[in-house]
């Protein structure tokens, strides 16, 4: 498995060098449109490849869709974090007696995507 996921990166480093060097060209970027520039009195501009306007876009969306999931998870980290104080709570404060018992065994939860794949009524 090892080797098909480096011949999958390998043909997606051919495939991003070729985009590349087919987008040599130069572009600038501004920082405001010229009409702005104007009122404003002042003008930023770059000249870059498009390449690296394109390959810079897409990861700066990848790293703030990253730190975007980041922050919307953070709820159910934290009630996992609480979940675990309270598990190692419980199990502090049990008493020797009903640790030699054996605990009942939990029911696995299941995923309800493969509840339904696997539910004879919808075949």
């Amino acid at each position: 498995m090892t080797y098909v996921r480096y011949a999958f990166l390998i043909l997606v480093l051919l495939i991003a060098v070729t985009v590349a060097l087919a987008n040599r060209a130069m572009v600038t970027l501004s920082l405001w449109p010229d009409t702005v520039s104007a009122i404003i009195g002042t003008s930023y501009s770059m000249t870059l490849p498009l390449f690296v306007v394109v390959g810079g876009a897409v990861g700066l969306g990848l790293v703030l869709g990253l730190v975007w999931e980041w922050l919307r998870e953070r709820g159910y980290r934290a009630e996992a974090a609480r979940s675990r104080r309270e598990l190692e709570r419980l199990r502090a404060h049990r008493t020797p007696a009903a640790s030699s018992a054996p605990a009942p065994a939990a029911k696995p939860r299941r995923d309800d995507v493969l509840a339904i794949l696997e539910d004879p009524a919808t075949r």
